[in-house]
């Protein structure tokens, strides 16, 4: 027992150097300054910090951060809350529940994409082979999460899926939306002012980082949400972050996008494709992550089957939209220096999914599976100092397409 509360008091230490590390600007440990907390007033995994920790609104916020996770581990909700199992039972849903026929379509629809696109990837890697960890909550739900690292062709490659039963505060939950666009949804609907919301989410999410400069890194995350008040809604998406320009493969991989979305709503791929660019902008850089895709969020303003049917579409898509691109560049020669400007891109990866990305944020805040949440990292990355492009450079030109979106059909 004793070594399983010293890892408990390292992991909440770690969050609450997370908590302080999030606050902008030197305010965060100068600005309020009343003097330090005795240390017999911490919470335990605060008291060997650094006193400047324990001063100001620092110390208020990782102090209010530990306190919180303190009190989820209490309720069972927290991030230990996850029991691993050798293998998922055949549904993570619970039966009896609310709208129980499409929260069970939406988990084998995820579950079955899971499956095709990984046994997809480990072909084309021809080496490297998905490990798999499944595990359940005792409050229901669970996920299966999948990763290959050390490919031929993939450093590290992840495909997770994850049934959350849960509830949160309504800010926390509208603070895990892209500012209600294209048909605002309330959320907190049904709910009185500072009432938490029971809420049932189930999604499907992945990143694949390659090993070749050349070929880019994806992503995609399909997911549905209802509220026990009531309220329903689909999200998600698939993006591309290449490290090099390449006018081909960007029209194959947003062609590919552009037609499966225009069987469903010639509308959706140029509202979809803008969301994208603007959802992945990384506002402190001015610039995006990647070169976009399409992403959507909170879409409910047609029969919930219709949108079910897009979603499902989309994320079988993954393969065809992305892997031929990855075949066409897998074995191209590269530089040293080629290698650290895709690190440095990957570098912009993690300071997005850190910072903004929403996913993060709502597994953070609903006790995920630290493992699972943090899947999409890159096992390299890279900062420098003050760091500019050459001048005409293909890095140059790939910046140029950060700094200002293009169309690529």
């Amino acid at each position: 027992w004793r070594g399983e509360l010293v890892a408990r008091m390292v992991r909440l230490t770690h969050l609450a150097m997370v908590a302080v590390s999030a606050l902008a600007g030197a305010d965060a440990f100068a600005a309020t300054h009343v003097g330090a907390l005795p240390r017999a007033a911490l919470p335990r995994a605060l008291r060997s910090a650094p006193p400047a920790w324990r001063t100001g609104r620092a110390s208020n916020c990782a102090i209010n951060m530990v306190e919180a996770t303190e009190k989820k581990e209490a309720e069972g909700l927290g991030f230990n809350s996850h029991q691993a199992v050798n293998a998922a039972p055949d549904t993570l849903c619970l039966d009896g529940t609310a709208n129980t026929e499409m929260r069970a379509k939406f988990e084998k629809m995820c579950r079955e994409a899971q499956d095709k696109i990984c046994k997809a990837v480990e072909e084309v890697d021809g080496k490297g082979k998905f490990h798999q960890d499944s595990w359940i909550r005792e409050n229901g739900g669970g996920g299966i999460s999948r990763v290959l690292t050390n490919g031929n062709v993939f450093e590290k490659a992840g495909c997770s899926l994850s049934v959350v039963y849960g509830s949160m505060p309504q800010e926390a939950l509208a603070a895990a939306n892209d500012r209600l666009k294209f048909g605002a949804t309330d959320r907190g609907k049904g709910y009185k002012p500072g009432e938490k919301v029971p809420f049932f989410a189930c999604g499907l999410s992945s990143v694949m980082h390659p090993r070749n400069p050349h070929c880019p890194t994806m992503h995609f995350n399909y997911r549905y949400f209802e509220t026990e008040g009531g309220m329903w809604w689909f999200g998600g998406g698939t993006d591309i972050t290449p490290a090099y320009l390449d006018l081909d493969d960007m029209k194959h991989f947003h062609g590919s996008y552009k037609e499966v979305a225009d069987k469903h709503d010639p509308e959706f791929y140029p509202k979809f494709k803008a969301w994208a660019d603007e959802y992945f902008y990384i506002k402190h850089r001015d610039e995006t992550r990647g070169l976009g895709g399409i992403f959507f969020d909170d879409l409910n303003d047609r029969d919930p089957d219709t949108i079910f049917a897009f979603s499902k579409e989309c994320c079988n898509n993954v393969p065809s939209a992305y892997l031929p691109i990855i075949e066409k560049n897998k074995d191209k020669e590269y530089t040293v220096k080629q290698k650290e400007w895709q690190q440095m891109r990957r570098g912009r990866y993690v300071e997005f999914n850190l910072v903004y990305d929403r996913g993060t944020i709502f597994g953070l805040k609903t006790g995920g599976r630290i493992e699972s949440i943090l899947m999409s990292m890159p096992e390299g990355a890279r900062w420098e100092y003050d760091h500019k492009v050459e001048p005409g450079s293909p890095e140059a030109d790939i910046m140029d397409a950060f700094k200002n979106p293009r169309e690529w059909l």
